[in-house]
């Protein structure tokens, strides 16, 4: 009897550590990490919590995790996570979280209550991300060569983007249509504010103004991936990212196209 409330209490415990590692790694795929930290928080959750086996295949849009403890029983788990906007600061937390189990700070009771709080942070208040913006245009501007007063169009232009973003799209188009819209948005805005008399160069106020729309971090993660030799994982992630650059870069030139048209057909500066 006392060796069957054991082995009952060690299956709860391992299945418990398993639920901590999967969910963990659930987290931070769909936070936008790369592939092998995945694998390796996993790896290092189930370890610390004496999963003897455990083996994540670990794919851009999903996971699959099988384990062995020491009671063999056979654990397996197949997550699908799509695509979705990175959160580093989900990313940061389970790091933390993982290096803090491993030092025996976390039951995995604790661990898993402890990561569904993760889950569940909220994203930077829409002030903040439209400031953000608003200072990454026009920072950016500056750096591809614009002038002040071109830093100051390309600042308006970003924050009204995430205003357009956040108040009027709110997510509910796909992410292809939201780019074309959001590149066309910007664009308008910057030639609007440029035929109004503000700003000297519209090129570089144009390429500040949609850098919050550049996937940077997907396209940075996606050769990190193929680097490490997960191919298929960097090859989708890759082709997400040029998905959303080509959907910028039509966005833009539909406006761009339109001004030309409108403008009689005069060279633009």
């Amino acid at each position: 009897m006392g060796n069957f409330i054991l082995e009952t209490i060690e299956k709860e415990h391992n299945r418990m550590a398993l639920n901590v590692a999967a969910l963990a790694g659930d987290i931070l795929l769909a936070s936008g990490a790369e592939i092998f930290r995945v694998e390796e928080t996993i790896d290092r959750i189930a370890h610390a919590y004496g999963i003897e086996s455990c083996d994540p295949f670990v794919l851009s849009s999903g996971f699959f995790l099988t384990a062995d403890s020491n009671s063999d029983q056979n654990f397996a788990w197949v997550r699908h996570i799509p695509l979705s906007a990175t959160r580093l600061d989900r990313v940061t937390a389970v790091n933390q979280l993982s290096r803090e189990i491993e030092h025996g700070s976390y039951t995995p009771e604790e661990a898993y209550q402890k990561l569904q709080e993760i889950q569940q942070m909220p994203a930077k208040r829409n002030l903040c991300q439209i400031l953000a913006s608003g200072v990454g245009s026009g920072c950016f501007c500056y750096l591809f060569g614009g002038d002040p007063v071109d830093c100051i169009v390309a600042f308006i232009a970003g924050l009204l983007l995430y205003v357009y973003l956040l108040c009027v799209v709110k997510g509910q188009l796909s992410k292809i249509a939201t780019n074309i819209s959001g590149g066309m948005f910007v664009t308008f805005i910057a030639v609007l504010i440029y035929q109004l008399g503000l700003g000297h160069h519209l090129s570089e106020i144009i390429i500040g103004s949609i850098i919050p729309l550049v996937p940077g971090v997907a396209f940075t993660n996606g050769i990190r991936d193929i680097a490490d030799q997960d191919y298929i994982a960097g090859a989708v992630r890759m082709l997400d990212a040029l998905l959303v650059t080509f959907s910028i870069a039509m966005g833009v030139g539909l406006v761009m196209i339109g001004y030309h048209h409108f403008v009689g057909g005069a060279i633009l500066p």
